[in-house]
């Protein structure tokens, strides 16, 4: 893929694993049909990721409301968004208020902070090319709200690629993430805390290095569903599918309670998994 992105002096990662991406179907959600172009054949496998058509660097956040559709431009921090640090509180490239989509968009970096929801959102095939503090951030407040992730990837996240602070629930349905620390994690210790976070992973494709799947806190009732998880690179089983933890609203750092399928929090079998 042509880089045209302004080369950066100093990068936070390098390692590039390989692409793998979900393919043609249609999704339903909120009533409406959502279909997107695949590049996944019948035994899963991976070609390229989408090439840039242009790019566009951004020094403030763009806000969008209703359907902003980026014909696969990348997008890239510059101004106040070009850093690449790790720093909590960092503004987003984009920022969707309640309903909004995304779609066919490439984030380069600096990433800053990704993507932030307001609220409900769709994020269909967004590409996160070097993830910075997060990919994406899911806000809403309302326990009726749904995150849908469908299709895309992220490469080197050093720690979080979705960050799920609000309330409602997140949907990640055939979507690749490379080089990671945890695919999501429901914040462990926010100020402000909901309950019963419900989290669906489902027919994505999981490249080590990487630390966990998803991150749950037990005690507040969130739970997770893993369907249909490949995971590649990782024949001694590294990678935690689901981890629970003792989260709390006082900043602390969150006590980890244990790992692996319960029946209760983390919901899956071994036969959702399969490891190549």
């Amino acid at each position: 893929m042509t880089n045209s992105q302004p080369p950066r002096s100093h990068r936070r990662r390098v390692t590039r694993r390989r692409a793998v991406l979900g393919g043609l179907a249609a999704f339903t959600l909120t009533g409406a049909a959502v279909a997107t172009s695949g590049m996944l054949n019948s035994a899963g496998a991976a070609t390229t990721w989408p090439e840039a058509k242009g790019t566009q660097a951004v020094s403030s956040t763009i806000s969008v409301s209703g359907t902003l559709d980026g014909g696969y431009k990348r997008y890239y921090g510059s101004g106040d968004l070009g850093g690449d640090g790790q720093d909590e509180g960092q503004d987003p490239i984009f920022n969707l208020k309640d309903g909004a989509v995304l779609k066919n968009v490439i984030i380069g970096s600096p990433a800053a902070d990704g993507v932030h929801c307001a609220g409900t959102c769709t994020l269909q095939n967004v590409w996160w090319e070097d993830v910075g503090e997060d990919a994406a951030t899911f806000k809403g407040k309302s326990t009726s709200s749904v995150y849908t992730v469908y299709g895309g990837g992220a490469k080197s996240a050093s720690d979080k690629v979705f960050q799920f602070n609000g309330a409602g629930k997140l949907v990640v349905t055939k979507f690749q993430v490379a080089n990671f620390g945890k695919l999501v994690r429901s914040c462990g210790n926010c100020s402000t805390q909901y309950k019963n976070r419900n989290i669906i992973i489902n027919d994505v494709d999981i490249t080590a290095p990487g630390k966990s799947i998803v991150g749950i806190n037990s005690n507040y009732g969130d739970t997770a569903a893993l369907r249909n998880v490949r995971i590649h690179g990782d024949s001694s089983k590294k990678i935690k599918p689901c981890v629970r933890y003792q989260g709390n609203d006082t900043g602390a750092e969150p006590k980890e309670l244990g790992s692996g399928p319960d029946g209760t929090y983390c919901r899956y079998t071994a036969s959702d998994l399969t490891y190549d």
